[in-house]
């Protein structure tokens, strides 16, 4: 009778029963939140079963009842969660929102639980030491390789005594990381700019006031205000005219937690030092050895190399863009003896106005939303053959999702596509891609994936249609080609296809797919008047491809100086006895483009290296630029729409996800090494 219970409770949760819909599509229209947490309690009890089974299995280990058992297992789990969590981000509530705070601790405790057992490591660890006896094909060998390495590079292998330490320093550097964001927001909100007057206003646009007085309004206080927010701080940089005033505000945003109450200066070498420790124990020279060990770029070496690369021609250009803004400035009276940080932004914004005079409000009405979906969906028709086919038939989570079936150019059906491009209160800002189900074949039974693109595009008002900025565009092409990257995964083991890559690689597929955004011969195939139906005039072409590179060679550099520091900070054996901001300014100076203002520190509120994930890989914003860049520059040698080209990107790269080093795998796409000289072309600095 119980188990008649269970069968009958699991046949009324959407989310523990396999979908009787085309595909196995997810069944949103009937996922409620009260399904939420009994899916979860069972679908890790089912995970952890299967662990146990594989620790009990009385035969020798092998790589199939050992590594592709623990490939395939889990996977009710895998749906339960990749739902709740996808969901959360596009379409939360409060409930959902409590729900994730107490499924957290459970599915830490399942992860330590599988991390963490002894006896199932001594399997992965058996069958790793007889690798190359078993006869494994490549993709095999890569899958266990890569399952070794993430029980050893979380410390496997130690003895128990280096166990604990190696346990004691992750927990310590981890309240560090804690402390450091703590005194980062505390140190950002501490800071306001008050003002009464309207004269202090002098230059600012009206969305930018309207801003100030709405802020002020949030904080109860009068007139305007100002806060080291981005999009606060950001506009008032670029236009306020009161240069008194952008002083105070660079000072305060570039001394966030320097001294004072919320002081990150000794934290910033505490975690830097706690990294070195944690990568020695684990048998490294350093932080930056050990986490390139899994990156296209191996070794610090090869990394300082890489920048050297791109810094040399970079920095005499930067200097003379530098110099042009100056030179700008001083006709339009500016009377200091040389450009401040705080003035950089206010000058080049106005030079940039003054010379290319291109609006926002002048190129939205030439892409309305539709005619974008359509042009996006047709260069993925053009590149790679695939039909975009809408399904109302299959459920979305919210009504303005869109779902598509794709298809090969030979009728196979390839993914289920979820387009979900507006704003609401339920869903965070931004825009990315992310899937439901990726594809993997399990005893000759293939499973497609299940995609999803995640936009922030303004919604239809009035008669007038949703209307797309040009940086919206490339924004849609950026994560539409992250989709492409998983819609054409081709490979046995999920964990090892489509976005499953190093993560200095994972931006190439999105990245390169911005290029046709500023292709003229792209543009004139759909970018139409809304009104008109007129063609975007070649005059407005030819302003989106001339503002393209304005500042290129001054942002560029400012991008490797962040490089420079991450590497700087976790490239080294020792820890240096300077202070925070003498050694950040000591790294820093042979790059410096404006004069170096003494107090002021990037490190202390570094967040992307000391507690987002980017330490000691700071410099892959600009590696990816350089494999896009490089592997565009075959499509405009042999044309935009080449399908050769386009073929052997497919072939080499969107199918292809981990299954070989990535870096072999580029080298099977280009013929040759990416190549920095393509991006300082790319960008004009070199010719």
């Amino acid at each position: 009778m119980a188990a008649a219970l269970l069968t009958s409770c699991k046949m009324e949760n959407p989310l523990l029963v396999e979908s009787p819909l085309e595909y196995g599509a997810p069944q949103f229209d009937k996922i409620q939140n009260k399904h939420y947490m009994p899916a979860f309690k069972q679908a890790i009890k089912e995970a952890k079963d299967e662990i146990d089974a594989i620790v009990a299995n009385p035969d020798e280990p092998s790589f199939t009842n050992t590594i592709e058992a623990l490939e395939f297992g889990g996977k009710k789990l895998e749906r339960v969660a990749s739902i709740f969590y996808n969901l959360m981000e596009a379409n939360t509530d409060d409930e959902m929102q409590q729900i994730a705070e107490e499924v957290a601790p459970m599915m830490t405790e399942f992860s330590m639980y599988v991390s963490l057992n002894e006896k199932l490591f001594e399997r992965v660890k058996a069958v790793y030491e007889t690798r190359s006896t078993l006869g494994l094909d490549p993709d095999q060998e890569r899958l266990l390789e890569k399952r070794y390495k993430e029980f050893s590079r979380g410390g496997a292998n130690l003895n128990a005594e280096d166990k604990q330490t190696y346990s004691k320093l992750c927990e310590e550097e981890s309240l560090l990381e804690l402390a450091f964001n703590k005194n980062v927001l505390a140190a950002t909100n501490a800071y306001t700019l008050e003002l009464t007057d309207e004269a202090d206003l002098e230059g600012l646009p009206d969305f930018v006031v309207a801003l100030g007085k709405q802020t002020a309004q949030d904080k109860g206080k009068e007139g305007w205000v100002f806060d080291l927010s981005y999009p606060s701080y950001g506009p008032f940089m670029q236009y306020s005219a009161r240069r008194d005033l952008r002083e105070k505000m660079y000072m305060a945003y570039n001394t966030k937690a320097v001294g004072g109450e919320f002081d990150n200066s000794a934290i910033v070498k505490d975690i830097a030092e706690h990294r070195k420790q944690i990568a020695n124990i684990l048998g490294y020279a350093t932080w930056a050895d050990y986490m390139l060990e899994e990156r296209m770029v191996k070794t610090p070496a090869e990394v300082n190399a890489f920048i050297s690369e791109l810094l040399t021609p970079s920095l005499p250009a930067a200097r003379n863009e530098v110099a042009d803004i100056f030179n700008y400035a001083k006709a339009n009276g500016f009377d200091g003896e040389s450009l401040m940080p705080w003035d950089l932004s206010y000058w080049s914004e106005k030079y940039k106005a003054e010379n290319y005079s291109l609006d926002d409000s002048l190129l939205k009405p030439y892409f309305q939303l539709e005619n974008c979906i359509e042009a996006v969906f047709g260069l993925a028709t053009r590149l790679y053959g695939l039909q975009f086919t809408p399904r109302p038939d299959l459920p979305g989570y919210h009504p303005d999702v869109k779902v598509y079936d794709v298809k090969d150019e030979d009728g196979r059906h390839l993914a289920l596509f979820y387009a979900d491009f507006f704003p609401r209160a339920s869903k965070r800002g931004g825009a990315w891609m992310t899937e439901y189900r990726g594809q993997s074949i399990r005893d000759g039974v293939e499973e497609r994936p299940f995609i999803s693109i995640v936009t922030n595009f303004s919604k239809p008002t009035g008669d007038d249609p949703s209307l797309l900025t040009h940086d919206e565009l490339t924004t849609f092409l950026h994560e539409f080609g992250h989709s492409l990257h998983g819609i054409m995964a081709e490979g046995r083991y999920g964990s090892l296809n489509g976005t499953n890559v190093a993560r200095d690689f994972v931006e190439l597929p999105s990245q390169i797919m911005e290029n046709w955004a500023f292709e003229p011969e792209y543009l004139r195939g759909f970018a139409k008047h809304y009104q008109t139906g007129e063609l975007i005039p070649q005059e407005l072409i030819d302003k989106i491809v001339a503002t393209k590179n304005f500042m290129a060679a001054y942002y560029q550099v400012r991008q490797l100086d962040f490089g420079i520091l991450d590497m700087a900070w976790h490239n080294r054996t020792d820890v240096t006895t300077d202070g925070t901001v003498e050694y950040e300014k000591s790294v820093l100076a042979p790059s410096a483009l404006m004069p170096q203002v003494p107090e002021t520190c990037i490190s202390t509120s570094f967040s992307h290296i000391f507690s987002g994930g980017y330490s000691a890989g700071y410099y892959s914003y600009k590696w990816a630029e350089v494999l896009e860049a490089d592997a565009f520059s075959l499509f405009k040698e042999k044309g935009i729409f080449n399908r050769e080209v386009s073929d052997a990107f497919r072939r080499e790269i969107l199918s292809k996800g981990s299954t070989q080093d990535e870096a072999v795998l580029y080298r099977n796409f280009r013929g040759h090494d990416p190549s920095p000289e393509a991006l300082l072309k790319k960008l004009g600095i070199i010719e």
